[in-house]
């Protein structure tokens, strides 16, 4: 049910926030920038008006996700971290200093599935839409943009065929157990000894004895499948997906394709960028669109199956498209989006460096801000929960990835916000400082004579 608004009544015992906090603070600066309004109308669908308990304000769950990815916190040390900053209270629309936590962690992830993909994207733009109110980002600079690839990675173990065997075991005897239906034989003991003697093997290169580790846990996985499928005729709904899943990866080969990597994650794919350090990563292939001049990310979203570069190219321009509300003069592409077959009226560059001489002076420094957006991706990663996705599903990657651009874009934005109070305080320091090198000179001159 959405929740009412009713003014709080006026406690004469308590100071306000306004009353206690620095206004001028880039938090509670950006906290009176942000059309909360927005997403009151946007999200009001998604709410029952007189059925239900009452849920939490919509602005509260905005502002935690948004502070959560500014700061690179979880769902639990955000809420934790709310009730001890009051500048975070603030943001998130209290008027007096909580001194308990008013919602528990568990409701974010309940408002993720409750808004979506779609409401999430709706956050992008309104911090989007934020940045050009304060002149942070002027519109001139959404006419040209560059777009790249990367990998967000699931929050799944190194994928080997001995773990997934033995993973699939400990499920399909959970699930046995649950059903009480009475094994021949578990293999749990010899199981995790196999387990452990294969990882002891590989490690010391000893590889035809890890090999035949991997066998016998292939060969228990087998027998438990088989046994289960003796004893249950009709096996009811998520039984019978584990045994067919158990089917997959007792088939799948080193060269299979649409293999499965992780039990619990069956989206995860692996891609190979062709990093020197990194050879195959596991996750899903994410595009990221920035502005030319000022870094901004102006979209950002997933695509599942790892499609070829140059075939993403068309969603990013129009997911930044639909986001800016301003059409895309040029965008500036690596090598990977050769042969992307857009058709549009938007002039696409393919930077190649071996070209470079040949261009005019011009077009060679827009040429070189395409590797701008590398740095950009690398921020994403260490400073916005990028790095590794916990959130179940191709819903929860695309959520996670647009939710780790509004917290880049909130990091430009405070410290956008912060330039005058350095200004300020740059000036301050330097009045002082001739005002003391003042005082000295004259006190040595009056010495001196």
């Amino acid at each position: 049910m959405l929740q009412k608004r009713h003014p709080e009544t006026i406690d004469m015992f308590k100071s306000r926030l306004d009353q206690i906090i620095n206004l001028n603070h880039p938090i509670a600066k950006l906290a009176n920038k942000i059309d909360w309004s927005f997403f009151e109308k946007e999200y009001a669908g998604h709410y029952s008006l007189d059925h239900g308990r009452p849920g939490k304000t919509i602005r509260l769950m905005v502002g935690l996700h948004y502070l959560k990815h500014t700061f690179n916190e979880s769902d639990e040390s955000v809420v934790v971290k709310l009730i001890e900053n009051p500048y975070w209270q603030y943001f998130c629309g209290f008027e007096y200093f909580k001194h308990n936590p008013p919602v528990y962690f568990t409701m974010l992830s309940k408002f993720r599935k409750r808004i979506g993909p779609k409401g999430i994207e709706k956050m992008l733009k309104a911090i989007i839409d934020t940045a050009i109110k304060v002149k942070a980002l002027k519109k001139t600079e959404l006419r040209r943009v560059v777009v790249d690839t990367t990998v967000q990675e699931k929050a799944i173990t190194f994928p080997t065929d001995a773990k997934l065997y033995y993973k699939m075991r400990e499920v399909l005897v959970r699930d046995a157990q649950k059903r009480g239906i009475q094994l021949r034989q578990s293999y749990t003991r010899i199981a995790k000894s196999a387990l452990i003697s294969q990882g002891r093997y590989a490690h010391a290169k000893q590889f035809k004895r890890a090999r035949k580790q991997i066998r016998k846990l292939k060969t228990y996985l087998g027998r438990v499948k088989r046994d289960i499928e003796r004893k249950v005729i009709n096996p009811d709904e998520e039984l019978l997906k584990h045994l067919r899943l158990a089917d997959r990866i007792l088939a799948q080969e080193k060269n299979s394709k649409n293999k499965v990597y992780s039990i619990h994650a069956l989206e995860v794919e692996c891609i190979s960028k062709g990093k020197a350090h990194k050879r195959y990563e596991f996750g899903v292939k994410t595009g990221v669109t920035s502005t030319h001049s000022g870094n901004w990310i102006v979209g950002v979203q997933t695509f599942p199956g790892n499609p070829y570069d140059g075939h993403t190219l068309s969603a990013c321009l129009e997911q930044t498209e639909k986001l800016t509300g301003k059409k895309i003069n040029d965008v500036y592409v690596d090598l990977g989006y050769r042969g992307h077959g857009y058709e549009g009226h938007t002039n696409v560059h393919i930077v190649n460096n071996r070209k470079m001489k040949k261009l005019t002076r011009h077009i060679r420094r827009l040429w070189k801000r395409r590797s701008a957006i590398e740095p950009i991706i690398g921020h994403l990663k260490n400073d916005n929960r990028m790095s590794k996705n916990w959130l179940k599903g191709t819903d929860g990657d695309m959520i996670n990835v647009l939710l780790c651009g509004c917290g880049y874009n909130m990091r430009k934005l405070l410290r956008f916000l912060f330039v005058p109070i350095f200004n300020m305080l740059k000036k301050l320091f330097l009045l002082v400082y001739f005002e003391y090198n003042k005082s000295r000179l004259t006190f040595i001159s009056a010495k001196g004579s």
